[in-house]
């Protein structure tokens, strides 16, 4: 049913089992391909350069970050590539997701409660919102 799939990773536990229901998602069909993004938001990452490290080595350490997210999909027999997106991961993560044709985006929620959500948002909330496929918000 589901040909490509987006899924967004944080390392939250919420986005370990996005991992998971994505991979049920595709389960018995060869052709299909999930996609697992990542988003760097370098103005947060200015801490990290403070701390003597290049871009580069953000986006290295990145990489590294997303490699176990990769061997879940490949042990599970499911055809895996990565994005690193750079920005705000919501409007990163949305602007992404509609410049490409996914069938489904999977996104972990944070678990915050009603007032933190409201008043700081929520990345899940905003991917939901925005972008035009389908979104499974996991909890």
């Amino acid at each position: 049913m589901y040909q490509h799939v987006l899924v967004a990773i944080d390392g939250s536990d919420h986005s370990k089992r996005a991992a998971q229901h994505a991979i049920q998602l595709v389960e018995g069909t060869p052709s299909a391909q999930v996609t697992i993004i990542c988003a760097v938001d370098y103005g947060k990452s200015e801490r990290e350069s403070n701390r003597g490290l290049t871009s580069e080595q953000i986006a290295t350490a990145a990489r590294e970050y997303m490699a176990p997210f990769e061997d879940i999909f490949r042990q599970a027999g499911v055809r895996v590539k990565s994005v690193i997106v750079h920005g705000a991961p919501g409007p990163a993560i949305v602007s992404h997701a509609n410049e490409h044709p996914y069938d489904i985006v999977i996104i972990g929620s944070r678990g915050l409660n009603p007032v933190q959500e409201f008043v700081l948002g929520s990345v899940s909330h905003k991917v939901a919102k925005r972008v035009k496929a389908p979104v499974l918000v996991i909890k």
